[in-house]
């Protein structure tokens, strides 16, 4: 299971989140946006690892949608923090849509093997 870039990905991306939305609270005094951000942003790998422990494939799906949806809210308050001058590097905005486009991979490959 360590081996799923899902499962890295994600992980690196939720670190990167925390980190990032640590500093725009100490340098910007923003808070409601970042505790958006992070909500969401860690929900992401903990959805990804629970549907690896799916009691079916139908789980499976679910929770990598669910994923899905918490990746889409992600780029969502990284979109506002980048618009609205809190934050000014797009890496982590490319980071977010590359883990959405590998979850909507992973998620139609699942359901095509569902059937």
């Amino acid at each position: 299971m360590s081996d799923s870039p899902l499962i890295e990905k994600s992980k690196t991306f939720a670190l990167n989140i925390i980190r990032i939305c640590n500093t725009i609270k100490q340098t910007k005094k923003e808070s409601v946006l970042t505790n958006q951000l992070i909500r969401s942003g860690t929900s992401i790998g903990a959805n990804i690892r629970e549907a690896f422990y799916g009691h079916s494939k139908s789980d499976f799906i679910a929770k990598l949608q669910i994923s899905l949806k918490e990746c889409s809210e992600s780029e969502y308050w990284l979109e506002l923090l980048i618009e609205s001058g809190y934050y000014d590097n797009n890496d982590i905005l490319e980071n977010c849509i590359e883990l959405k486009k590998l979850l909507v991979s992973s998620i139609n490959t699942a359901k095509k093997n569902n059937k």
